[in-house]
């Protein structure tokens, strides 16, 4: 049975200086979404993106992860603690980030930049999402090292059952490393493979939808549930909740016949 490694979560220190590994992975996510959207707009010129619209993506997308994900972190999650605790809500280097949060988050960013530059919004969307599973990848790599978001607990003789020594004695599912695998590596071929040709607008968005929503649902069978604002729940988690719409609206955009650009 593996123990996890507990690691210092502060990668480099210099003075009073810190430098977490939570926020090293961010930026390893907003590096690949800058190099990746560069080389998506130089071999698929159809979009019309320029590599000033891609740094300007980044800066618009970063406000809307930061931004959208702790307040999901807050409104859906763990709304009891942070009232109590309301200087917490700007503590961002010490983790708790909400992925459906951070989403909508990008979306108003999204719609901003859309606006700006004269697009569509799903114009936009079909060409980020591809981008984006590398840095869900990453955070959650940062979720493991902080030693956060552990798994359900799992039967000893899992070869890869993994006691996380700050919570209990226990074998558990490593869940942030599933998350990774899943949300992260598999939908990013899933994604670059289906976007590798023009496609309807909306169409790359809609994968996107519903191939974090089934991913994310299934992983969440293998992760400690939240409490969220609905309470806890081990038949079905906050994550799972949020993740349905997400799904309906993905397959409604795959299916609906083609119409004027939204």
């Amino acid at each position: 049975m593996l123990i996890h490694p507990q690691f210092d979560p502060i990668a480099v220190s210099i003075g009073p200086l810190a430098v977490r590994w939570y926020g090293l992975m961010y930026l390893a996510g907003f590096v690949a979404f800058l190099w990746l959207g560069k080389r998506r707009a130089q071999s698929q010129p159809w979009h019309g993106m320029s590599a000033q619209d891609i740094d300007d993506l980044l800066f618009y997308g970063v406000l809307g992860v930061v931004l959208g994900g702790r307040l999901g972190q807050v409104l859906f999650y763990e709304p009891g603690y942070y009232l109590a605790h309301p200087l917490e809500i700007l503590a961002v280097w010490k983790g708790g980030m909400a992925f459906h949060g951070g989403m909508l988050g990008v979306f108003v960013a999204m719609a901003l930049f859309a606006r700006k530059t004269g697009r569509t919004f799903f114009q936009v969307t079909d060409f980020i999402a591809p981008l984006v599973p590398l840095g869900l990848m990453a955070g959650r790599i940062g979720n493991f090292i902080n030693g956060e978001l552990w798994g359900r607990v799992a039967d000893a003789t899992l070869p890869w059952a993994m006691v996380f020594p700050r919570v209990d004695s226990l074998p558990r599912h490593p869940s942030p490393l599933y998350q990774a695998a899943g949300e992260g590596l598999l939908l990013f071929v899933i994604l670059w493979l289906f976007s590798a040709r023009q496609r309807a607008t909306g169409a790359v968005s809609g994968m996107f939808l519903i191939g974090y929503g089934v991913l994310r649902f299934v992983a969440e069978y293998f992760r400690e549930p939240d409490h969220g604002i609905f309470g806890l729940s081990y038949v079905v988690s906050m994550g799972q909740w949020l993740s349905l719409p997400m799904v309906l609206v993905g397959l409604w955009l795959l299916l609906r016949k083609p119409a004027t650009p939204l």
